[in-house]
Order: structure tokens, then sequence, then C-alpha cells
């Protein structure tokens, strides 16, 4: 896997990260220590070197539709798999071998191999058995990386639109990354987790898209090396390092917190309950054998709406942790694949990047507005594009430019509408007004849902629309999103 140019932190200096960040654990001290050592030995095991990634054309059309995957999610596979020789081989996860034991019809996608769906259970079941028990979804084809430096914050300000500064230890947020031409258009959607500090210097977990891996890296790369040349001083110099060949699982549904909690080393008396949306820890858990993982760093979020969990672990100790999880029985808790992550996350109105979000398109236009703290909503605020965000979030009558285009959700009556599908107003037929960048049958809703980008205007909930099914039109309401109530744990409602 490449990692970004001269800006590789030290295995050393990463190992120390992890162990200062392993002491925020709510464990006994000899607990800690023993967690820790066992991480620093599987850290030393693992090998960070940095070799090519090599990629494989995507499979065809046809080969994905027998596989039974969701229209949409073969179409987005194809687009997203490399276009290099099909000779060169895609990266495996650490559960790869766990996939095919299960049944797992395997798909190219983001440069690995994939799950998308599981033998004896569609993509729409799987679907409902999220939403009603819990899942299990290998995401460990996203890219992990950590930054540290005294100036980590500040050059996440300047790329992002997020408030790193202000963000507290173990606390998330969802951003983007901006063109450094200062157009406000979204290379990559990411999640910002900060970590305790070590060594009096901040440091942050940064998740970004598979797909969009060596353009981040290139990215990152140059925004790093301008920035340190920038810095100058050492000590505001800032380091990146990619968890290459670690695992990350997300555990999604309303049993999520159940399955978790069954296989906690509860000798850490981490209290589940206490864990908000959008927080993080660090706990330990039980393999069997009177064994129990190393410091995991639990995030509680995901990608499908529901409350649920994701989970990032040492390549050594991914099996063991995702076999453990699913002791808590098949009636709580399946494997589930790609198919039914994507179906989930359009219902709970999440963007895919190269889909709903482009280099093209900036946080206002996308409906991401809510992404950038209320101080950071100025031309001066200081990251890429701040100019031209904070007019677009203004209203031509407030003196602003407003945006042009919006991100909708529809409700389309008859056959499902899918990418690229023209939007056009129903008093005009021949007046293109948007594009659809994602649609699916909705298996909660029973109904076709889609997202997409229309004119300014026509962006108010209620209002009618055709969409072009195959050249012919299909009437579409457009709809807020969520098209499906989320279910985000954020404490107990009071009486």
């Amino acid at each position: 896997m490449q990692t970004a140019s001269r800006s590789a932190t030290p295995a050393s200096a990463l190992r120390s990260a992890w162990r200062s960040s392993s002491l925020s654990l709510p464990s006994p001290p000899h607990t800690a220590r023993r967690a820790t050592a066992v991480l620093l030995s599987q850290r030393r095991a693992l090998s960070l070197s940095q070799t090519s990634r090599p990629q494989l054309n995507a499979a065809s059309h046809q080969q994905q539709q027998k596989l039974h995957a969701a229209p949409l999610f073969s179409k987005q596979t194809a687009r997203n798999a490399s276009s290099s020789s099909s000779s060169e081989a895609l990266d495996k996860t650490p559960l790869y071998d766990l996939h095919l034991a299960h049944g797992a019809k395997m798909v190219p996608f983001g440069g690995f191999h994939m799950p998308v769906l599981y033998s004896g259970l569609s993509v729409s079941a799987s679907h409902v058995f999220t939403r009603e028990h819990s899942s299990i979804f290998d995401v460990s084809h996203m890219v992990q990386r950590l930054f540290t430096g005294a100036g980590a914050a500040a050059f996440l300000q300047r790329v992002t639109p997020s408030g790193a500064e202000a963000l507290e230890p173990h606390r998330s947020t969802l951003s983007t990354l901006l063109q450094a031409d200062g157009s406000g258009g979204i290379v990559d959607d990411t999640i910002i987790t900060r970590l305790p500090d070590i060594h009096g210097c901040a440091q942050f977990y940064v998740v970004t898209n598979a797909a969009c891996r060596d353009k981040d890296d290139a990215y990152f790369a140059a925004e790093m090396d301008k920035w340190n040349a920038e810095a100058g001083h050492e000590t505001l110099q800032v380091e990146q390092e990619q968890l290459n060949g670690w695992g990350l699982v997300a555990l999604q549904g309303p049993e999520a917190e159940a399955v978790l909690d069954h296989i906690l080393d509860h000798t850490a008396k981490t209290d589940l309950k206490q864990l908000l949306f959008g927080q993080s820890l660090y706990s330990q858990v039980k393999l069997g054998h009177m064994r129990v993982s190393s410091p995991l760093l639990i995030s509680r979020g995901g990608y499908t709406g529901e409350d649920g969990f994701e989970i990032s672990i040492p390549a050594s100790e991914t099996v063991a942790v995702t076999e453990a999880l699913l002791t808590a029985g098949p009636e709580k808790v399946q494997l589930a694949g790609l198919g039914a992550r994507d179906s989930l996350r359009l219902e709970a109105g999440m963007c895919l990047y190269g889909h709903d979000l482009n280099d093209a398109t900036t946080p206002a236009e996308a409906g991401l507005s809510w992404i950038i703290p209320k101080e950071r909503r100025s031309a001066d605020a200081g990251f890429y594009g701040a100019d031209v965000i904070a007019k677009q979030l203004s209203p031509k009558s407030k003196g602003g430019s407003g945006v042009q285009t919006r991100r909708i959700g529809l409700i389309v009556d008859g056959a499902p509408a899918r990418e690229g599908a023209e939007i056009v107003s129903r008093a005009d037929g021949s007046a293109k007004i948007g594009t659809v960048t994602s649609g699916c049958p909705s298996p909660t809703l029973g109904k076709n849902i889609a997202m997409g980008y229309i004119q300014d205007g026509f962006h108010k909930a209620g209002t009618e629309v055709d969409v072009l099914v195959r050249g012919r039109p299909r009437k579409a309401v457009v709809t807020k999103m969520p098209f499906v109530p989320t279910k985000y744990w954020k404490g107990i409602a009071p009486a």
C-alpha cells in the first residue's frame, strides 16, 4: 500500500502514540500494562512496509448481477475498482478467509476483495436483519490514518472545515477534505477523532475512503510537505502514519450494544451506556480461552443510521474479535456485506463519495453545512475554499451567493431510479433540473428511494418532479432525508 511520501511516522513513534492512548483505558494499571504489552508485540509483528498497492479491473456488470447484489451497488463496484490490468491481485482484509468460510460472495471494491452478500441471506434480508437486530460489516478496506504533532489540529483545520482544535479527546466529527485550489470542492469525506495527546502533541485518528486512497495519499503528501515547510520549527511539524493491515469492523443495529457488551472485558468497568454517538474509548474484549484483546479503539457511530460501533483492531486479532462478536448468536448478530451497507446508508441519507459527492461538489451544495462549526463559517476561517463556501452558506437576499444546486431525497413511483437518471420539471418535461446520484428500493419503506442534485428552487420537500427511468418519466416527490429515522444513542432521554 502506498503511504503519503515523506509523511510517515517512525514505527516507534506510532507505538508510543498507541501506548499513550491505551493509558486512557479505564482499567486497573496492571491490566492496562499487560494489554499494552500485547499491543506493542503485535505492532512489531505487523509489517508496515509501504509497497505499491496493485489494483484490478472491475468485474463486469453481468457478473455482479449474478451475485444478486443491489443494482446500484454493482454499478458502484464497477466504477470504484481500478482500471489497471486485471491480472494484478487485489488486497485482502484480515477477514478474507472468514468471509469465505461463511459463504461470502466477493467482489472487487476499493482495491480489495470484499463481501457483497453471504449465501442464504439476500441483500434485502441482510438489510432488514440489521434494522431489527445487528450485523457485522468488514470495513477494513477503509484507510486508517494517525496525524501527530503540535500542529496537527491546525493542519486539519486548513484542509477541512472542521473545528479540530475544539474537539475534546475521544470525540469525533464528520468532515470533508477540500480542494487546495480554493474552489470548495470535496476531495473525500472523512471521520476525524481526537485521541489523547502524546508528550504534549495532539494526535488524530482519521478514516478516509478506500476508493480514494491514491488520490488522498497524493493530497496529504503535498499538503503535509507544504505545511511542514511553512511551519519551519520542528515542534510544529505534523507526521502521518497509515495503519496498513489493521482491521476495522462496524457492528450496527439495535442489538449492537448488547452484542458488544457480551464480550467486553468488564474488569475495565466500561459502561457502554455512557458512550454516546460521536464518542470513543479504549477497551478490551474477551477472546476465549482466558484471553483478552489488546486495547481497541471503539467509536460509537456508523454508516447505517442505526446505533452501533466501529472497532479498530490489529490485524492479528481481527478474526478473533469478529468471531467473539458472533458468539452472541445468529438470532442477534450476523455478517453483512456491501450490498446491505449501501441500501442502509441510502435510507439514512448518507453520501457515498464518487456518487453523491465529488471534486466539484461543495459542502454547502451537498447539504453538509452542519459539519462546519459556526465560528468557521466566514471567508477568513482559514480552510481551503472558505470564501466560496461562506458565500454559499448565505442566500443572495443576505448578500451571499447561495447555491445553484442542492442535494435532495426523492420517493420515486414505479421502477427504481438509478444513478445518472435525469430529473425533469413536470411543468416542462424537456427541462432537465437535476440528476440522480444514488437510488434503490427501500426494504424498510417498501418504496423506491433516490438521492440526487436539483436546481435551487425545486428542492423543497413535497415538490413533484419527473425522473426519467429507461427513458420514461416517473413521478417523484422531493423528500427530506433521512428516509428512515436515525437511532443514534445520545443518552437516556429525561423523564
